[in-house]
């Protein structure tokens, strides 16, 4: 067990980039399209990947306790806005703004059909693709969660071995 808690940063990495590549495939091999909140949980994965190859790279010299700490964040943040976007997805509570064009505040047929033109495409409350009731989405939260518990104590272990 204490090996894999050596390769933290290594699972960090490999694991971002697996859900990055299976959002991408899911995308633009299988028509998939995000919503603006599938959109917002691939920017901590993205930050995630930077943070553990820092990390990497600075590992002979530096502990690597802060940036599981940092990966232990930017998977929870993930799992925070997979949340988020599973309970529009479940009609628990409304999307962002960005989610749904809002025409309240239109005041011109021009306005309107720029607001028409820059909505989004795919509904943050349709279910794109889902797998024994469960959405990517919540996929998402299980394995941000899983991978944002891994981390916490992963650096944990790190810093009371120092």
């Amino acid at each position: 067990m204490d090996f894999l808690y050596k390769k933290a940063l290594w699972i960090a990495l490999l694991a971002s980039l697996a859900a990055l590549g299976t959002a991408f495939t899911a995308q633009y091999v299988f028509g998939l399209w995000p919503c603006v909140l599938c959109l917002y949980q691939r920017w901590p994965y993205a930050a995630v990947i930077a943070i553990a190859l820092i990390g990497l790279v600075l590992q002979r010299r530096m502990d690597s306790t802060i940036f599981l700490f940092l990966c232990a964040i930017g998977f929870a943040a993930t799992a925070a806005i997979g949340g988020f976007h599973v309970g529009v997805e479940q009609g628990w509570w409304q999307g962002t703004a960005e989610c749904v064009g809002d025409t309240s505040k239109v005041l011109s047929v021009q306005d309107l059909k720029a607001q028409i033109m820059s909505a989004p495409i795919v509904r943050c409350d349709d279910v794109a693709w889902s797998l024994f009731g469960i959405s990517m989405a919540g996929y998402n939260v299980i394995a941000a969660t899983i991978l944002a518990v891994f981390s916490l104590v992963a650096a944990l272990i790190s810093y009371k071995s120092k």
